[in-house]
């Protein structure tokens, strides 16, 4: 089970999603997606909310209220972290998390440390938590498809890209030709490379 909230902080709206528990946590950390950006509270345990990127954009595009929202979501989902003032919350894209056979389940580290921001968080906000919680619909959700068919999705698209690639190329091979021989027809037509029945310097119409 999936729990998604809306966040109308920004237009158009974004959407916070986390697990059910720790079961579910660890699904979203198999299944998730490049674009996926994951909160949680430092050193505590705490829900892991996402956040789905739009094409192209980076960790440094995210408005600073969404990251206010987000982390909110978070602390109000930590036992310990709902109640402890002046706390961090560290977010990084889904890929810089690090899984490993001997971490407990919903456990997670890091491959690079320097690609983590760390946000602290003073106290609870209880006007942003209802908002957000206003907004919250349980589905229960295949994420192993939704990854699935978001790979599915990706590869076309480079497909067709590939594609469009290469008509350009041969467009641009055709017009590079075409060009080619509008310069070497100019040049056959220069009046020093033209000949003439003429003979050189006789002007005579006889044969001998």
């Amino acid at each position: 089970m999936v729990f998604y909230f809306t966040t109308n902080v920004v237009s158009p709206p974004v959407t916070l999603f986390m697990g059910l528990d720790k079961y579910e946590n660890e699904d979203l950390i198999k299944w998730g997606w490049p674009e996926h950006v994951w909160f949680h509270v430092d050193k505590l345990s705490s829900a892991h909310v996402y956040l789905e990127l739009k094409p192209n954009e980076t960790l440094e595009d995210i408005p600073e209220a969404v990251i206010q929202d987000a982390c909110q979501l978070v602390k109000a989902n930590s036992i310990q972290g709902n109640k402890t003032n002046d706390l961090d919350i560290v977010y990084t894209m889904w890929s810089n998390l690090k899984k490993t056979k001997s971490m407990e389940v919903g456990q997670v580290a890091f491959r690079s440390e320097k690609a983590v921001k760390k946000v602290r968080v003073a106290k609870r906000i209880n006007e942003i938590v209802n908002r957000l919680n206003k907004t919250k619909v349980e589905r229960k959700v295949d994420l192993q498809a939704l990854r699935e068919e978001r790979d599915r999705k990706e590869r076309e698209e480079r497909k067709e890209g590939l594609r469009k690639q290469k008509e350009q190329e041969k467009e641009m091979e055709k017009e590079k030709m075409q060009q080619a021989e509008l310069r070497s027809y100019s040049t056959l037509m220069k009046s020093e490379n033209m000949t003439t029945n003429r003979d050189d310097g006789n002007d005579s119409d006889e044969f001998m």
